[in-house]
């Protein structure tokens, strides 16, 4: 069987609100997929993007249906966490997810004994959840800096690949934690995370697995992911370690009353250690309209990574553990038995009193929007891998398409993540389809998209301070105010290609909240801030954001 093309009617320029930006059903994909199983979803035999001849100059980019997901959800098989597959996947159909990855917790109890029996329980939820497409993933405990999500494509060896590399490379299990400056295992254990991202692409290159992927979990909540840290695993294997969780999950940590008057969105309530890399401000620590400082910075952390012409994608997810106001908490253990003997929790029991917790359901909140030419688990690591991204908070559009054309030029263009190649001093066009909010998200509110903000940065290739941390030719360049605006409507914005290449982002938000950025007026004049600590209603500060499309200047 193979992956769902899709249909050649598929129009870009139409969109009716139960479809995506580009007018691809998303839930005429779901049904087709859903009559043939969960051996149609899996599409082993055709590969998810099918590569086409380029022009030489501009670009003609596949059209797009865009899947939901979210890359970060813990069970009973995390030692943190409470709920069972079940109870997850059923939160997931509810909020409109379609794909899902379960990534546990490294420990030797998910290793000698879970993963196994997670697997088991993936494989008879794929059977009785066809039209959802769940992974088995792992967070690994990078030696010497923070989490990542690990991933694999569905196949006979994909418990097998996520055992034998929690074993052999996570930082915990091996004792590798050490990364302060100047110590004596930082470098070992920053060069073994290297390693293991080079061990995940060998497992692919050589058909052990049909794929992996790799994205950094909440970068700077601990301050401990150093500037060169994330370009070294980048350039390790671009393939693989293909970006980073630009928003966190634990969104509802701030809730007004909830956990605390010290709370944070996205539990990043911590202070620099000496752990923490000594060039991040005390600003880093926090989130920005929900964002993470390296993300949310116009000019930071994120644009030095694309300033050097490198694609390095953003996601955003629940990290679902212990979702806000339910009322279930974790079950008694048997006399004798313990996590690190049998690798899983017992099941919840339900309670009638609200238990603590800072995470939304999957899909509840927070949504990574994933293009994809064809329905499958391999489509969708393929739309992450190209960078055909984008992200939102609080249901906040139903959808949206980006194309930068030459003007010259009859086709559809680049679009997220993709490299448009233009003449020096062409003239180009920014084309941003929008499709508002249709219905009340989860919290009964019915989202309205105040403006769109375009952020254009200058391409200079690799920089000679891999911790450099600021990129400081990126700034907001346009912002458009759509309030009021409903239904699908299309923003044109003309761009002109000048001495150098670039690319440009969006940002755009309710327009609830908003003040000078990090960098200053001239680069964002009105950004995401911080909320004060225990007063941050997520859905009162709803953002989406987009990856880049590059504009590669011939001659530059």
């Amino acid at each position: 069987m193979t992956e769902q093309q899709l249909p050649s009617w598929a129009d870009p320029s139409v969109s009716p609100t139960d479809l995506d930006a580009q007018g691809v059903s998303r839930r005429g994909l779901l049904r087709r997929a859903g009559l043939f199983g969960a051996a149609f979803a899996l599409g082993s035999a055709t590969p998810a993007l099918a590569a086409s001849p380029r022009p030489r100059f501009g670009g003609d980019d596949p059209r797009l249906a865009y899947l939901v997901g979210d890359h970060h959800v813990h069970s009973v098989y995390s030692h943190d966490a409470k709920y069972t597959f079940s109870q997850q996947a059923k939160a997931a159909a509810k909020y409109g997810l379609d794909w899902m990855v379960f990534n546990e917790h490294s420990n030797f109890g998910h290793a000698n004994y879970g993963a196994k029996l997670e697997h088991a329980e993936i494989v008879k939820a794929r059977a009785e959840n066809p039209r959802q497409l769940i992974f088995q993933g792992l967070e690994w405990y990078i030696p010497a800096a923070e989490h990542c999500t690990v991933f694999a494509a569905p196949g006979p060896h994909e418990t097998d690949l996520l055992t034998q590399f929690e074993l052999a490379y996570d930082g915990k299990l091996l004792n590798y934690t050490e990364g302060s400056a100047g110590a004596a295992d930082t470098a070992r254990n920053e060069a073994h995370a290297v390693k293991a991202i080079k061990w995940l692409a060998e497992q692919r290159r050589s058909g052990y697995v049909d794929d992996v992927l790799v994205l950094a979990n909440h970068p700077l909540r601990l301050g401990i992911d150093s500037p060169h840290e994330m370009r070294n695993w980048r350039d390790a294997a671009p393939e693989i370690m293909i970006g980073m969780e630009g928003a966190p999950g634990a969104q509802g940590a701030a809730i007004p009353g909830w956990r605390g008057a010290t709370s944070i969105r996205g539990e990043y309530e911590n202070k620099p250690s000496a752990q923490s890399w000594a060039g991040y401000p005390a600003d880093a620590y926090l989130t920005y309209g929900g964002f993470d400082w390296a993300t949310a910075t116009v000019g930071g952390l994120w644009d030095s990574m694309l300033a050097e012409g490198s694609l390095f994608s953003i996601t955003t997810n629940s990290d679902n553990h212990r979702t806000v106001f339910d009322t279930w908490k974790n079950g008694d253990w048997p006399a004798g038995q313990n996590f690190d003997n049998t690798g899983k929790l017992p099941d919840p029991v339900n309670t009638d009193t609200p238990q603590p917790g800072s995470d939304f359901w999957p899909g509840e909140f927070s949504r990574t929007h994933v293009g994809v030419t064809r329905y499958g688990y391999r489509a969708v690591m393929a739309g992450l891998r190209a960078g055909r991204v984008w992200v939102d908070h609080g249901h906040l559009l139903d959808g949206l398409d980006v194309r930068v054309k030459r003007d010259c030029d009859s086709g559809r263009g680049v679009t997220l993540g993709g490299r448009l190649r233009v003449r020096k001093g062409e003239r180009i066009t920014l084309y941003v389809t929008v499709t508002s909010a249709s219905r009340p998200n989860p919290q009964g509110i019915l989202p309205e998209l105040a403006h769109v903000d375009v952020i254009r940065g200058a391409v200079r290739g690799p920089v000679s301070d891999r911790d450099g941390w600021q990129a400081p030719d990126t700034r907001v360049v346009q912002t458009r105010d759509v309030s009021g605006r409903k239904g699908t409507y299309t923003l044109r914005i003309p761009l002109t290609a000048g001495d150098e290449s670039f690319y440009v982002r969006l940002r755009g938000s309710d327009g609830k909240r908003h003040g000078t950025g990090y960098l200053g007026a001239s680069v964002d004049p009105h950004g995401p801030i911080p909320h004060e600590p225990g007063n941050g209603d997520p859905w009162a500060d709803t953002w989406f954001y987009s990856n880049p499309v590059f504009v590669d200047v011939a001659g530059a």
